[in-house]
């Protein structure tokens, strides 16, 4: 995987506890920070390791993430 875009939806290699994969890409740069799609739990790293722990994109999002200026132009 080289490039993670806001609003990507991504599986990681292990599990939350919460039973859940599955995470929602919220902040792109130096740092990711990705949600819990099971409990909505907010978790923040550093790039490279985010590299190491995500297994695969699932899907990119077509519209804007809440809280973001993408959909204003």
């Amino acid at each position: 995987m080289d490039e993670v875009k806001l609003g990507d939806l991504v599986q990681m290699r292990k599990t939350h506890p919460c039973g859940s994969d599955r995470w929602t890409v919220i902040r792109v740069g130096a740092d990711i920070k990705i949600r819990c799609q099971g409990c909505g739990r907010i978790v923040m790293m550093d790039r490279a390791d985010f590299l190491k722990r995500v297994k695969k994109t699932i899907g990119h999002s077509q519209e804007p993430v809440r809280g973001t200026n993408e959909g204003d132009a």
